[in-house]
């Protein structure tokens, strides 16, 4: 293990560097260094390790693991995006539909209420026009009249 310990300016504290080159597993198996995650920004994209230093493999795993997981979660929110954008469009088709029973809710009982008043002045017309009939038979004795001819 070798250890590097620099002051790079006055004002700056001390930047330590440490690395071994010993042969390690985690540098065996670093991931394929030619990744790109498209979804990243240049700036962000995970920067090849250098092999031999473990501490730099391991931030280049890192790295690659939470751009695979930004990856995800971005595709995770462009699907409840796009199950929003739907929803929305059927809640506004909810009201429109709501509005329009309303509307036909408030035509029928307009049209109920006009109905009874028309059925019950049908009623009294019929009543009267018995009254007039039984009247008419009684007063004119058979003569034909128009009222006759109802009746």
């Amino acid at each position: 293990m070798i250890t590097s310990t620099r002051r790079v300016s006055p004002d700056k504290s001390e930047v330590r560097i440490a690395f071994s080159l010993d042969d390690n597993s985690d540098v065996k198996d670093v991931e394929d260094l030619s990744q790109t995650f498209p979804d990243l920004e240049q700036r962000l994209q995970p920067v090849p390790p250098c092999v031999s230093l473990r501490e730099s493999v391991q931030v280049y795993k890192e790295h690659c693991r939470m751009a695979r997981e930004f990856h995800q979660v971005k595709n995770e929110i462009a699907v409840l995006e796009d199950r929003k954008r739907k929803l929305l469009a059927e809640m506004v088709e909810d009201e429109k539909v709501a509005m329009e029973i309303a509307h036909l809710e408030e035509e029928f009982r307009r049209l109920t209420e006009e109905n009874r008043t028309l059925v019950t002045v049908h009623k009294e017309r019929a009543k009267q026009l018995e009254r007039l009939c039984v009247n008419n038979r009684t007063r004119s004795g058979g003569d034909s009249n128009v009222l006759s001819e109802i009746c």
